[in-house]
């Protein structure tokens, strides 16, 4: 008996969808990664001038989203982080652009990430707080996963801008 064989279009689906998981593992773990490092580092510590004062390691406990909004609702974005990882492995699943990969990739690590830190961080499962130590000149600050879901979102809007689609192909508005 022969093992059935699979067809170039399937191939290089196959091949994208690694593409797309091997970008959010690569995320997912630089972003963990260096959220140890930051709290090994950077607990009770002054912040650490990078670039002056406009870039600085100083570490946060983020109950919140982006800028510390609905820090009462943690568990309401450990909800909506554990939704968007389904939605965006979905779409994984279907992807034949490399360029869409790599950014459904950044999604899916950032996502996945911040899901993590929701479940499992302190002070409690679905309650966790996320960890942030990259201060942007007072005015936010963040984490690897947060620069990954930056990127994604804007490789999306640059792809669908241009009129392409997840199959690859160049669609006409």
């Amino acid at each position: 008996m022969t093992a059935p064989e699979s067809s170039p279009a399937t191939t290089r689906r196959a091949g994208k969808v690694a593409l797309a998981v091997a970008a959010a593992v690569v995320i997912l773990a630089v972003d963990q990664l260096t959220k140890f490092w930051a709290e090994s580092t950077l607990t009770d510590r002054a912040p650490i001038p990078v670039i002056g004062d406009f870039i600085r390691f100083r570490l946060l406990y983020n109950p919140g989203a982006a800028f510390s909004i609905g820090e009462n609702m943690t568990w309401i974005f450990a909800v909506l982080a554990a939704a968007a990882v389904v939605v965006i492995a979905v779409l994984v699943s279907r992807v034949r652009s490399g360029a869409w990969a790599i950014t459904l990739g950044l999604l899916l690590g950032g996502a996945t990430t911040h899901l993590l830190d929701r479940l499992f961080r302190a002070p409690g499962f679905a309650r966790g707080h996320v960890v942030d130590f990259i201060d942007y000149n007072n005015w936010f600050v963040g984490n690897v996963a947060d620069i990954a879901l930056f990127f994604g979102a804007v490789l999306a809007i640059v792809l669908t801008l241009r009129g392409i689609g997840m199959d690859g192909r160049k669609h006409e508005a």
